[in-house]
């Protein structure tokens, strides 16, 4: 593995070392498009409406009860219900760093208010949470299983992170907060301390990159023995199993992610961390084992995980049904967090494949339009029409058919916010030799290698609505650019203009093209991506959907939704090949019920549900 400069980027993942170095959000910026334009939907409705529930719903205010000492009277929520303020308080971090918002900006202002409620609910000695440790509630670390202290303070340490990152000079005092907590974590549990885990993993991977951010050797030691103490059933026995916690076999024995989906892909990013600092390169060789085989056999089409709603739990292999998928979007969210960091320590693009067809088809179909409402899980085939939400309501967390503006369990809509307003640092990366573009979008990019070469360039896309990517090279540099081509793209091409010559190759879908030479200020690269309607069959071992086909376009998924048929989707069968045509992609579908064959428009999945109640598929059956 590489060793890198320390001087870091603004990203939320920073290994020390690796293959690839990411570029963080001072390095790249998404200048519209698709994601641009849920970047600024989030930055301007996501994080008030966030804000504004976490006050309504008193998860805010517990913060002014501990400092007046009147806890636990009057507390509200969940036991977890501190990690989405700190959720939120990463989002905005990012968000800052991203707008690149003042001193006295509005942004500003309201972090700075929240981490002084934050502040004046810390106890002396570092311990912060809201549901334990005073008079007339458990004592501290009494619940481990269950309690989820440290799970919050590992989302306390990830949004120290984006400020470390962004702002480490504000003086708020939130790195502060977050450091006496971390020494107070090492103290009890080092090795000389309690040989406990918590019950859902995250303090793991809040540790690690804090140790990072600190330059902390000692937060990273104390990641890799929480990820090590894993499996040996100290949480003890639930209905579930141990698997649930990831506390029945080792993190080096497992042979996929099982159990709750959302503690697998926290633990096994963690994992990953700790493997890149330790050159640890029999855990890292697990880790990618056991992500082949849950991407084969335990991932959606869509790029969810998590097939049991009791226990928001992957099933067992090949166990995928689609009107029965948890999919949560929070599980879709770490993956995304295993895959990049898998991708930042080996190079290899099917990591970034799964991670854009997991923002394409999860993240992206969560919010709203309006980024006010959300899915908590994502269904693949909805049955019945749905119920609109009460705007004002708070909803159980997945049995909301509809779009839901809070749950009960909010754990989602802050991590979609904290995802879209670090999206940059997940498109490029660095290397001695060059930059690599992992994800398109349009956007500035801009960075020095090691050897002080500086490399700019522009992003011009219509992706993923059209397969055209252009390159425009704004400084002169030799360097290697590396473009991903996704496992789909047959026939791709790429071509580069320069000083009046162009010359054209074939970029096959293996993964990558690269392009070596002395660019020149205003030369262009272009890459076409053929983005076409493709009839996907699924793995024969998957038996809920054989004798089905889903239809994909370039790294969207197509559902098939009752408004465009005019009928229930269960009347349909496919009948032919999907054609596009005025923009639209076509399946010629037959009514089962009237035996009429009738050309009916697809939609892409992530905007399923946006013009009202219907019912939806994913798979849809053929003759």
């Amino acid at each position: 593995m590489t060793m890198f400069d320390t001087t870091t980027p603004a990203a939320p993942v920073v290994p020390t070392r690796g293959r690839l170095r990411p570029l963080g959000l001072d390095e790249v910026r998404i200048t519209g498009g698709f994601w641009g334009d849920r970047q600024a939907v989030n930055g301007t409705a996501t994080l008030t409406h966030i804000e504004s529930r976490l006050e309504s719903e008193g998860w805010l205010p517990n913060f002014d009860l501990a400092a007046a000492g009147t806890l636990p009277a009057g507390r509200r929520g969940r036991e977890f219900a501190d990690s989405e303020i700190y959720k939120y308080l990463e989002a905005l971090a990012w968000e800052i760093g991203r707008t690149d918002a003042a001193a006295d900006d509005d942004l500003e202002r309201r972090f700075r208010r929240v981490v002084d409620r934050v502040a004046a609910a810390q106890e002396s000695d570092g311990y912060l949470n809201t549901m334990f440790g005073r008079e007339g509630q458990g004592e501290r670390w009494s619940a481990l299983q269950w309690g989820h202290e440290l799970y919050c303070l590992g989302h306390l340490f990830q949004a120290a992170v984006a400020r470390v990152r962004t702002r480490p000079d504000a003086g708020d005092g939130l790195i502060d907060i977050a450091r006496r907590a971390a020494d107070l974590v090492c103290r009890e549990f080092g090795a000389d301390g309690r040989d406990a885990i918590c019950g859902h993993a995250e303090v793991e991977v809040g540790l690690a990159e804090l140790g990072r951010a600190l330059g902390e050797q000692r937060y990273v030691d104390q990641a890799a023995l929480f990820v090590e103490r894993h499996g040996r059933g100290s949480l003890g026995e639930i209905e579930w199993g141990r698997s649930y916690f990831q506390d029945d076999v080792s993190v080096r024995d497992a042979e996929a992610l099982r159990g709750h989906s959302v503690r697998a892909n926290y633990l096994s990013s963690a994992a990953v961390d700790v493997a890149a600092e330790l050159s640890d390169e029999s855990l890292l060789a697990a880790l990618r084992s056991q992500w082949d085989r849950t991407v084969e056999r335990r991932t959606y089409v869509t790029g969810g995980q998590g097939s049991h709603h009791q226990d928001e739990a992957f099933g067992d292999d090949w166990e995928l049904p689609p009107d029965r998928a948890y999919s949560e979007t929070c599980a879709g969210i770490g993956s995304i967090m295993f895959s990049w960091r898998l991708l930042l320590a080996t190079g290899e693009a099917q990591y970034a494949d799964l991670i854009e067809r997991t923002l394409f088809n999860v993240v992206a179909t969560s919010p709203g339009d309006d980024g006010r409402s959300f899915f908590y899980a994502n269904t693949l085939h909805q049955r019945t029409p749905g119920i609109p939400a009460d705007p004002d309501a708070t909803s159980p967390r997945a049995s909301s058919s509809l779009r839901a503006p809070w749950f009960e369990v909010s754990c989602c809509p802050p991590n979609v916010a904290r995802t879209f307003a670090s999206l940059a640092a997940y498109l490029a990366t660095a290397d001695d030799d060059g930059v690599q573009v992992h994800q398109y979008a349009p956007s500035a990019v801009r960075t020095t290698l090691p050897d002080g070469r500086v490399v700019a360039f522009d992003v011009e896309t219509g992706y993923p609505a059209d397969g055209g990517i252009r390159i425009t090279l704004r400084a002169d540099a030799e360097f290697t650019l590396t473009l991903r081509v996704p496992a789909w793209a047959e026939g791709a091409t790429v071509r580069v203009h320069s000083g009046g010559e162009v010359e054209s190759s074939e970029a096959a879908p293996v993964g990558s093209v690269s392009v070596t030479r002395a660019f020149r200020a205003g030369d262009i690269v272009d890459l076409h991506l053929p983005i076409v309607a493709r009839a996907t069959a699924p793995h024969p071992m998957v038996d809920a959907v054989r004798g089905s086909v889903v239809i994909e376009r370039g790294p969207e998924v197509l559902a098939l939704e009752s408004i465009d048929l005019g009928a229930d989707v269960g009347d349909a069968v496919v009948v032919g090949d999907p054609v596009e045509r005025d923009g639209h992609v076509v399946l010629p579908v037959r009514h089962r019920s009237t035996g009429d064959t009738v050309d009916t428009p697809l939609i892409a999945y992530h905007d399923w549900a946006r013009r009202g109640p219907s019912t939806m598929r994913v798979w849809i059956p053929t003759t």
